[in-house]
């Protein structure tokens, strides 16, 4: 089945196109590419970057998409961060190839993920693909010459979720000094794959740092696998605080605005509500993650926080 809505989002996905040198206020958004090698090739997927509109970035949030899905799909969450005075990198990944460079594990998507997780790993050297990109992206945008920022932020929706705690552990592992760049990891709504052991693998890795990792889940379903990436990060991480579960959230939350037919005849059509406070507590945490501050609102015990769960709207994750 998977193959199959990989099909229909050839032709559907193309309905949520990130705009190309789009001017709104508190961001711009352009489109480049990013080089990615892929077993004896490079590939050259496209990659959206929105800037803050003034002002040196807070961070940088890599945004990844899910299985079938595209970065456009990834809009409308991407403005709300680039408003909030963070730069944000959005590059498709391929859902389906013949090699194994997939955004979910197919098969075996490892060296892809490894190459994917070099973006960050070698951000800071000016010859690196991302800061390629970036530098690109940065003349499009007005912005010729600001460096890239010195601190991360890694979300990941469903499939993009695995890959997100996939591409930390692999910065853990191989690039010690991008690791510790890396301020916080955020799950939306993730997705195990049905092959391979990346996401609990991974978590395992990360288990004995202090990085955070957040998620804003929905309740178990068939559009979210049964919610089986978040059952890894809760079983995976004895934290007491996780994130939380939206209690009448859909998998196509984190998208938005910019969902489309496809996520919606599948997963479900989400409620305004629900992306209202998935945003609201996506950017905020990150803030502070990138300040190293808490803002005691948006966490258990704080207004906004306990106004959502004494109205039912959300649940408290926490580890095993």
């Amino acid at each position: 089945m998977r193959r199959i809505f990989a099909t229909l989002a050839l032709s559907v996905s193309l309905l949520a196109v990130a705009p190309s040198g789009a001017q709104a206020a508190g961001w711009t958004a352009v489109r480049t590419t990013v080089d990615v090698p892929c077993a004896a090739f490079t590939y050259h997927p496209a990659a959206d970057w929105y800037f803050p509109a003034t002002g040196s970035p807070r961070a940088l949030v890599y945004l990844q998409h899910g299985f079938s899905r595209s970065n456009g799909n990834m809009r409308d969450l991407a403005e709300h961060y680039a408003a909030a005075g963070f730069l944000v990198f959005a590059p498709t990944l391929p859902s389906a190839d013949i090699f194994g460079c997939t955004v979910s594990n197919l098969g075996n998507n490892n060296p892809f993920l490894n190459n994917v997780a070099a973006w960050l790993g070698t951000a800071s050297n000016p010859a690196g693909n991302l800061a390629r990109s970036h530098a690109a992206a940065a003349a499009k945008a007005g912005r010729a010459g600001q460096a890239l920022p010195a601190t991360y932020i890694i979300a990941g929706h469903s499939a993009g979720g695995e890959s997100a705690t996939y591409v930390a552990n692999r910065l853990r592992t191989a690039y010690p000094a991008a690791f510790a760049r890396l301020a916080l990891v955020q799950l939306l709504d993730p997705v195990k794959s049905v092959f391979g052991n990346n996401e609990p693998a991974a978590l395992a890795g990360l288990a004995g740092t202090a990085l955070p990792i957040l998620a804003i889940s929905s309740p178990p379903y068939l559009g979210n696998s049964n919610a089986n990436g978040t059952v890894a990060l809760t079983g995976a991480l004895d934290r007491p605080f996780l994130g939380v579960r939206l209690v009448t959230g859909c998998h196509c939350d984190a998208e938005g605005a910019s969902t489309d037919g496809l996520c919606t005849l599948v997963d479900g059509v989400p409620q305004a509500k629900n992306i209202t406070v998935l945003q609201t507590l996506a950017v905020a945490w990150a803030a502070d993650a990138a300040g190293g501050t808490t803002t005691a609102a948006y966490y258990p015990g704080g207004a906004y926080y306990q106004g959502l769960l004494t109205t039912g709207v959300v649940e408290t994750l926490s580890g095993d």
